[in-house]
């Protein structure tokens, strides 16, 4: 198995490579964001052990431009940040699991053999019908190139519904994904929402990307195919 390690400290790089060389592995290390997002582009690896503060070009921005060229190769991310800000922005972004200096080999060779034993699945970090896109980490919304405002719910909401494309979503199962388990109101709520989310990312661009399904509930399509 090749695994690419982006460390920008020496002593540490060579420690982490010198132990995943006697466990068989085969090894590359990059010094800087630039270097590793080069290698990870030019070369097919198994794994990727990213730094998040490597210089150059940080590892949040090597992890979302490798996400966003569709490359979803398993990657590991260490850091010496130890907030919970940082850990869920790099889940947000597409990394697969977080270590934080300092960290046992043990217990990484653990986690690198769990996501290997896993794969490499398609998950983009970005949600795309169409021209439509929402993106998770920034919390933002557009049609083509025109931002969209919506409120939480209608985020949750929208983005419940990129992530089963196509699937006939009915209103109980949007109300347990959406809305807490403390609400106990109408499920007709779920279509008032639809109505909101139609107004702002459908209505003004003359298009129709949530489909009502009469007597199941709703489904979202990209209707540039259509």
């Amino acid at each position: 198995m090749r695994v690419l390690l982006v460390e920008d400290e020496p002593r540490l790089a060579e420690s982490v490579r010198r132990n995943l060389v006697a466990d068989g592995f085969a090894v590359d290390v990059a010094g800087t964001g630039p270097d590793g997002l080069w290698a990870a582009r030019e070369r097919p690896y198994d794994i990727v052990v990213l730094d998040i503060m490597v210089p150059g070009l940080s590892g949040y921005r090597v992890l979302e431009t490798l996400r966003a060229e569709g490359n979803w190769v398993p990657v590991v991310m260490l850091t010496a940040k130890d907030g919970e800000y940082d850990e869920a922005d790099a889940f947000d972004l597409g990394a697969d699991d977080y270590l934080t200096k300092p960290f046992s080999y043990v217990v990484l060779l653990a986690r690198l053999r769990a996501l290997l034993r896993r794969g490499a699945p398609a998950r983009p970090s970005v949600l795309r019908a169409g021209d439509l896109v929402l993106d998770p980490a920034r919390r933002s919304v557009r049609r083509a190139e025109t931002e969209i405002a919506l409120t939480p719910r209608e985020f949750s909401l929208l983005e419940y519904l990129m992530r089963r494309p196509g699937e006939a979503l009915t209103k109980p199962d949007i109300l347990a994904h959406v809305w807490d388990a403390q609400y106990d109101g109408d499920d007709n709520v779920v279509e008032v929402y639809v109505g909101y989310l139609r107004r702002k990312i459908d209505v003004p661009f003359g298009r129709q990307t949530i489909e009502t399904l009469r007597g199941i509930g709703y489904r979202l399509i990209d209707d540039s195919r259509i």
